[in-house]
């Protein structure tokens, strides 16, 4: 079976220029293998809403010119500490809404993507958690394609289509004591699970945080997982699918 390769990069901002600058390095070398970034978005960050002609709304209009998919990612994630405190505890953005609250958000989001002419109909929820309400209004909204943390949902189809696939992400391992050994289990077991589903003919989700590439050996880690992919045979995509891959591991 033919395995399948998407890559996604969050986490970006114009208030860290270093982390675009990363960013614009690390999508050059995907460019150089042929791999497309999906791109999620979050509309508003830290300082608000950036303009539709700052330095990040430019360079995803440029990459989505070149094949890379825009995604929504959430709304704010910035939630000022006492209202998280009051409304979901540390949660995330989506992880516990109700359908009326998460269709609020989501219009508010899309609104805010229409100023900067990047719409789209795939989501993807911060910490990649999303309530059954906020994929009720999901499908009320339109949206084609949702990725959690275990699969890809396709909305518009029957409520049991979807896929299978767990997001790989450098994620800290409960009760980690030694960062600095923890970092190099990481980047290896990055390596060995996608190693492990291209082989299998499955479908490889990686998820690259703007924070992660500023950590060379988690970027050469994943440059090391897309070339084992590649090696195998993947074929990359983007969570804007044209076809569905015929077997998930």
């Amino acid at each position: 079976m033919t395995a399948h390769l998407i890559v996604s990069l969050s986490g970006l901002s114009d208030d860290v220029p270093a982390s675009l600058d990363a960013a614009a390095d690390f999508a050059a070398r995907l460019d150089a293998r042929g791999v497309p970034l999906s791109q999620l978005v979050r509309p508003r960050g830290p300082a608000g809403v950036p303009s539709p002609d700052s330095r990040l709304v430019r360079w995803l209009h440029g990459r989505r010119e070149i094949g890379d998919a825009i995604v929504l990612h959430g709304y704010d994630h910035h939630r000022s500490p006492a209202a998280t405190r009051r409304l979901r505890g540390r949660r995330a953005e989506f992880a516990t809404l109700p359908r009326h609250e998460a269709g609020l958000r989501l219009i508010a989001a899309r609104r805010a993507l229409t100023e900067f002419s990047l719409r789209t109909d795939v989501f993807v929820p911060p910490r990649w958690l999303a309530s059954h309400g906020t994929v009720e209004a999901l499908r009320e909204q339109g949206f084609r394609v949702l990725a959690d943390e275990n699969g890809i949902r396709f909305l518009r189809l029957p409520a049991a289509e979807g896929l299978r696939s767990r997001v790989l992400t450098f994620r800290a391992a409960a009760g980690e004591r030694d960062p600095a050994v923890g970092e190099v289990w990481r980047c290896r077991v990055l390596v060995a699970e996608v190693a492990r589903t291209t082989r299998r003919g499955g479908l490889v989700r990686i998820n690259v945080r703007a924070k992660d590439l500023r950590r060379p050996p988690r970027r050469d880690a994943v440059l090391a997982a897309v070339d084992t992919a590649l090696a195998e045979g993947a074929v990359p995509e983007t969570y804007r699918m044209h076809a569905r891959p015929a077997r998930v591991a």
